[in-house]
């Protein structure tokens, strides 16, 4: 493919259609976990705060490190479906069940309630991370113009907020209408978790039916050495020298510690800070009502800015917002939705960012002339898992520290307390997370002259 091709290269609607429903899989998926899982540990199943940060801790960081190992044996997978599309075919009934047994309450006790609670956990994570870094990785392989593949991720990202803006609207109305009472009991949070897990299922297999592994380019390096004798130390090695690359895995690791802290806690803050169960879908459906709203908006704002000032502004924007929420939020509701409308569209950033990573995927072979195409997104998707460790595992002792107490009504202090948690400190981290990418420089002129240096080159070869 010569530069004047890639350039040309069309978007084709019907495969970020069906690309996205992958993203719709892993949200259907991951969504109970991701927003109620805490509350789920602490008001249900009735753990204490140290064991459900326990839990977080070593959960999640054994998750962030099958991240890079998945990534790695994604690389160096080769069948007549190809490299990634298999792992989507084979795996979704695997993470059906171990997402049913984590909103599982077993009549045992003690330690042993404990040690199942992490068990599952750990299974859950283990089966997302094969499709996550498997669905991600499959992103080169559907296209190869930059632009082209900012419109399939901001497909994906379009999946990801419609289906979160029903899931805002739907997944506690279904947890309270099963459990048969005004506050969310096991049966409840059981009956929606296997619903979701069966919703999940055909998102998975229609986005691996449909989206065909077309684009294969293989690097100098991979034309005199297989990827299978491909030194994993050496993969390693490039992959910290793609500065790039190191910039968004930061981006990713403090945007993700900001985004999850506050959506495993935003809960807390909605039932206790504002005082009320029945303003959690309302909040969150306005969330993700202005993610989806942000993600169709994603393919015409990269034509007029670059993605690296979308994601400053967007980043700057959120911060401002959790400020004002912090401040004001709990008194005022007109300006609780419209910050949290602004919160929303900054998270469609996600969609940009996974352009940027594919960018950076390309300027690591042009750099370096090594091409892996699953271990940058392993490395990110590793940074994400390692910030949810943190933030799950620190973010239940601040809720404890803050005097927290389930069920019950809390203090002043408390609710302070809370407020901070859930506003103040993701203002912080996604400050962080803007501050790198002053130094990003692959803009779209950038990348066309490398995707015309890479398709001579490789002639050459």
């Amino acid at each position: 493919m010569n530069a004047e091709a890639v350039t040309n290269e069309k978007t084709n609607v019907k495969l970020g259609f069906f690309y996205s429903l992958g993203e719709v899989g892993s949200q259907l998926s991951w969504y109970m976990i991701n927003s109620y899982l805490t509350l789920f540990y602490t008001d249900v199943v009735g753990l204490s705060a140290a064991a459900i940060s326990l839990i977080m801790l070593i959960a999640r960081v054994w998750d962030a490190a099958n991240d890079p190992m998945m990534g790695l044996i994604a690389d160096r997978t080769k069948t007549r479906w190809g490299k990634f599309r298999p792992y989507l075919m084979f795996a979704p009934p695997f993470l059906a069940i171990f997402n049913i047994l984590t909103f599982t309450v077993f009549p045992v006790q003690g330690a042993l309630k404990v040690v199942l609670c992490l068990v599952c956990y750990i299974g859950a994570g283990m089966v997302y991370t094969v499709l996550g870094i498997s669905y991600s990785g499959l992103l080169n392989r559907i296209a190869r113009d930059s632009q082209v593949r900012t419109n399939y991720a901001a497909a994906k990202s379009i999946g990801s907020s419609v289906i979160s803006m029903f899931l805002s609207a739907a997944a506690m109305p279904m947890i309270l209408h099963f459990s048969k009472s005004d506050t969310a009991n096991a049966k409840g949070y059981f009956i929606t978790t296997v619903i979701l897990s069966l919703m999940m299922l055909p998102s998975f297999w229609l986005c691996a039916w449909k989206c065909k592994e077309t684009v294969v380019i293989q690097s100098s390096e991979q034309k005199a050495e297989s990827a299978e004798k491909k030194s994993i130390l050496q993969s390693l090695k490039t992959a910290a020298q793609n500065k790039m690359l190191v910039i968004m895995i930061f981006n990713n690791f403090m945007g993700a510690m900001g985004t999850i802290a506050r959506m495993s806690m935003l809960s807390y803050y909605v039932i206790y800070v504002v005082g009320s169960y029945t303003m959690i879908a309302p909040i969150y459906t306005t969330m993700t009502l202005f993610q989806l709203i942000g993600s169709v908006s994603i393919p015409y704002l990269t034509k007029v800015l670059s993605k690296k000032k979308i994601c400053v502004l967007m980043g700057l924007s959120s911060v401002i917002s959790f400020v004002l929420i912090f401040l004001f939020g709990a008194r005022s509701t007109i300006l609780l939705f419209v910050c949290s409308a602004v919160v929303g569209f900054g998270n469609s950033i996600a969609g940009v960012g996974i352009g940027m990573i594919c960018d950076c995927i390309e300027y690591g072979d042009w750099k370096y002339g090594v091409r892996d195409e699953a271990l940058p997104f392993a490395i990110t998707s590793f940074a994400v898992k390692l910030a949810t460790a943190v933030t799950g595992s620190v973010g239940v002792l601040l809720l404890a520290a803050t005097g927290y107490v389930a069920g019950a009504e809390q203090s002043a202090t408390t609710l302070t307390g809370i407020n901070a948690v859930v506003n103040l400190i993701p203002a912080a981290c996604h400050l962080l997370a803007v501050l790198p990418l002053f130094l990003y420089n692959l803009d779209d002129k950038m990348m066309h002259k490398i995707a015309a240096e890479l398709d001579e080159r490789n002639a050459k070869k």
